[in-house]
């Protein structure tokens, strides 16, 4: 029996780009909200990204 995972195939990470397009805000408001600390972001590999929970929080609350 196969299980469903509830993110299976979509990514992991989004970039800031992405993350503003996604929550309907401008570029400098996601860039803005990474620095004081109302979303979370990680580097990997020398880019700044944005983990897919933090996008699903963020949607969830009406953030950034």
């Amino acid at each position: 029996m196969q299980k469903k995972l509830p993110d299976a195939g979509g990514p992991a990470f989004y970039s800031p780009a992405d993350a503003a397009w996604l929550l309907g805000v401008d570029l400098n408001s996601i860039h803005r909200a990474i620095r004081v600390g109302e979303l979370r972001a990680v580097r990997r590999r020398s880019r700044v990204v944005i983990p897919a929970a933090e996008l699903r929080r963020a949607l969830g609350s009406g953030a950034p």
